[in-house]
């Protein structure tokens, strides 16, 4: 039964669409399980019916016209209890409900299983018999498994089809629904524009559809790019010749035919000719290849669905290449869409045109994301089910507060998410009035807020904003936007800078902080479990060449300034802190016999790992202050990979785990008379702001565009009142539980005006 579901999740999985991924899965479990009869139910949001979509054994007839609500029939019953039903007859059961239109009255045998799709039911997978009997336990066993590991196609597929089915005419006799699809909110607030699909090179999958403005050109740089892909195979063909045997020789004349085969080059032609771009034209065709030969059973041409895939990544490497940068068309407001968004995609399109960001991969806390809400940009990551490549020049909203994003909104949601705009901006100019205010609550005591920085633009809105100093400048962005290890020179320029504008204000910069979700495209890091592997000062303190000239550069940026304070990422141990603290000692002495008036900088660690956490006290011995991560600190404690679209629902600032670690970092570092702050999203939010405060926590870091709701949410408190809500907060088990305690206190306060706007899909309360 293993090697059978193997066979019939992958074929499924190369299915073009819906349709076909529901008959071939009636087909291919009626077929393995020996049974007469084999159907799918899925669930119909718009309708709120579960709708027969696909049979084997059923009357064909009755498919998309016969359906069930929610409470109605065993099919109802399977969706509501999510878990399997397994009947000897199933007209006994009291919840039977006929469907003559499907002739399955001679049907006796029943076994429903749930599809279930992140935690949602899409629908309900049936198998009948006519013979009395209950399904034995391997095949419900084998139902489950299959269900299990087809609910993510379906979905895909379900929502790839609900986008193309939009263009459909009969789609304009049905009342609009508001289809969305569910990522992570990354970065808060809302933006409605049109969709611009950014494209990795030579990546096929990530081509988007377009409609091609001149067919005769499109078709002209396609034939240019397979006669270069001919000539590259003649080449190396040629030059290998003498060291290939004649039997290798051959795959290169297997090259040369495909390119010849007009099932291949002429398909793509005809869908060129139809209207589709040249490289979308190439993507449908080989893949559409690459689909039918890995279906095959045969060994031998199911490896050529390699050889296709291969040689339609060199066409479209030349079709792109011929086409020079990628041509990114806007008009108005645009909402950059990307299968993996990337720091370097943000520049595609110009910045007063870009409103909002989508990403199909990556999380709230990968380096776009970050550089979004630097920047105040809308932004949803992780939209796995998302069909990105047919959204091109699509209406969309990105709601950054629920992680939602809306394809081809009604103009009913479109008025509801342009009020949530306006609030925004109201809210927005009264706390432009804060700027040269101080943090200081109703009792006198005075909160320094200071920022996240990475880029040169932060530094400006950052001022603009009040901050009172950097508490974490991101030095591995400098290293991420070159192709290779900058210079003492070059980073020299980009420290000074940072410092420059902020002296005499205190500048944090955290030395090279690379792996897990960083990488630099010039020293890969390949590791299975990269969040647990080689990074931060672990890869510094093993290349002392890299890590000494990062600090020789900060020490030479800061003479004349001295407001530099350097920040060591990821210890773990008190052997890590001394060997960089001996480091940085042999810096400095370096320069000053140089020449250079440099003097020592305040040195600290940045607590991120829970074994830092029960080290704290010797941390503080050590060093001059603590900063909290708070970011990775929750990943770790909860064990929750930040990254991760399906787990991203289980991370949780509020956590009571996370809230007594942090309670405890800032009570034990106090006691060794060190100074505390903390950088991380949690103390960008303005109820987690009063609770660090509450904590003892003496700065809070957070980007710019978070600061002027943080200060607003103090300067709108008592200290002892926070202390009173950080108390009664403690002893709290949940954390949803907290964060609506949270924001019911803010309201309280008068300050509702600072938590999430009411959304349009939210229920009042």
């Amino acid at each position: 039964m293993l090697s059978v579901l193997r066979k019939i999740v992958q074929e499924v999985s190369t299915a073009p669409d819906l349709d076909s991924v529901l008959d071939l899965i009636v087909r291919r479990i009626q077929r393995a399980m020996k049974t007469e009869v084999c159907s799918i139910f899925l669930f119909d949001p718009a309708r709120q019916r579960y709708v027969l979509r696909a049979t084997q054994g059923l009357n064909q007839e009755a498919v998309d016209q016969v359906s069930l609500l929610p409470t109605e029939g065993i099919v109802g019953q399977v969706g509501q209890r999510a878990e399997p039903i397994n009947l000897e007859d199933a007209s006994r059961h009291p919840a039977f409900h006929y469907l003559k239109a499907t002739g399955e009255e001679r049907y006796h045998a029943f076994l429903g299983v749930p599809i279930i799709h992140h935690r949602s039911i899409l629908g309900v997978l049936v198998v009948q018999q006519e013979e009395h009997r209950r399904f034995d336990e391997s095949e419900e066993a084998f139902m489950v498994t299959l269900s299990a590991q087809l609910a993510g196609v379906i979905a895909h597929a379900e929502a790839t089809g609900s986008v193309n089915a939009e263009n459909h005419p009969q789609a304009q006799m049905k009342p609009q629904i508001d289809r969305y699809f569910t990522g992570v909110a990354a970065s808060s607030g809302v933006a409605i524009g049109t969709v611009v699909v950014a494209t990795l090179a030579a990546e096929l999958e990530t081509v988007p559809d377009k409609p091609a403005r001149d067919i005769v050109a499109e078709r002209e740089a396609f034939r240019a790019a397979v006669e270069a892909v001919r000539d590259d195979i003649h080449t190396v063909s040629h030059n290998l010749s003498r060291r290939l045997r004649a039997e290798e020789q051959v795959l290169f004349d297997v090259y040369l035919r495909m390119l010849d085969d007009q099932a291949l080059v002429g398909e793509i032609e005809a869908r060129i000719q139809a209207g589709n771009w040249a490289q979308g034209a190439l993507r449908e065709v080989v893949l559409a290849q690459v689909r039918q030969f890995n279906s095959m059973e045969d060994t031998y041409l199911r490896e050529r669905a390699s050889d296709i895939r291969d040689l339609g990544r060199r066409i479209l490497g030349y079709l792109q290449e011929n086409a020079g940068p990628p041509e990114i068309e806007c008009e108005g407001d645009s909402i950059l869409i990307a299968d993996e968004l990337s720091p370097a995609m943000l520049g595609l399109v110009p910045e007063e045109q870009l409103v909002g960001l989508v990403s199909v991969s990556g999380s709230g806390s990968s380096h776009a994301a970050i550089m979004a809400r630097a920047v105040g940009i809308p932004t949803v990551m992780g939209v796995v089910d998302l069909p990105f490549t047919r959204l091109e020049g699509r209406q969309v909203i990105v709601d950054g507060y629920s992680g939602r994003v809306y394809v081809n909104p009604s103009e009913k949601l479109l008025e509801a998410f342009r009020e949530v705009m306006r609030e925004e901006q109201l809210v927005a100019a009264e706390l432009e009035g804060l700027k040269l205010l101080p943090a200081e609550t109703t009792d006198g005591y005075r909160m320094p807020l200071w920022v996240n920085t990475g880029l040169v633009a932060d530094v400006t809105r950052a001022l603009q904003h009040g901050a009172e100093g950097i508490g974490l400048y991101r030095t591995e962005i400098p290293f991420m936007i070159r192709d290779f290890f900058p210079s003492e020179q070059e980073q020299l320029q980009s420290y000074r800078s940072q410092l420059e504008a902020f002296a005499p204000r205190p500048v944090t910069m955290r030395t090279l902080d690379i792996g897990g979700d960083k990488a630099l495209p010039y020293f890969p890091i390949e590791e299975d479990n990269p969040f647990l592997g080689w990074r931060g000062i672990r890869v510094t303190l093993d290349h002392p060449e890299i890590f000494l000239v990062q600090v020789r550069a900060m020490l030479r940026a800061s003479e004349g300034f001295n407001n530099l304070r350097i920040m060591l990422p990821m210890v773990t141990s008190v052997h890590e802190v001394e060997e960089a603290l001996r480091q940085i000692d042999r810096a400095l002495v370096e320069l000053q016999d140089e020449g250079y008036d440099v003097q020592r900088p305040l040195v600290g660690v940045m607590v991120e790992v829970p074994a830092a956490v029960y080290q704290v006290r010797r941390f503080a011995r050590l060093v001059d202050f603590v900063s909290v991560g708070s970011n990775d600190l929750t990943q770790y404690i909860l064990a929750v990979d930040r990254n991760n679209p399906r787990v991203a629902g289980l991370y949780a600032a509020y956590h009571p785990a996370v809230l007594r670690a942090l309670q405890y970092i800032a009570r034990e570092t106090r006691k060794e008379g060190k100074p505390v702050s903390i950088c991380g999203e949690m103390a960008a939010d303005p109820g987690g702001a009063l609770l660090l405060m509450a904590m003892g926590y003496e700065v809070l870091s957070m980007n710019a565009n978070n600061l002027p709701r943080v200060k607003s949410a103090i300067r709108g408190v008592s200290l002892a009142r926070a202390q009173s809500l950080l108390n009664r907060v403690l002893r709290m088990d949940d954390a949803e539980e907290i964060h609506r305690y949270l924001r019911h206190t803010l309201k309280q306060l008068g300050l509702g005006q600072l938590t999430r706007p009411r959304l349009p899909h939210q229920p009042p309360g």
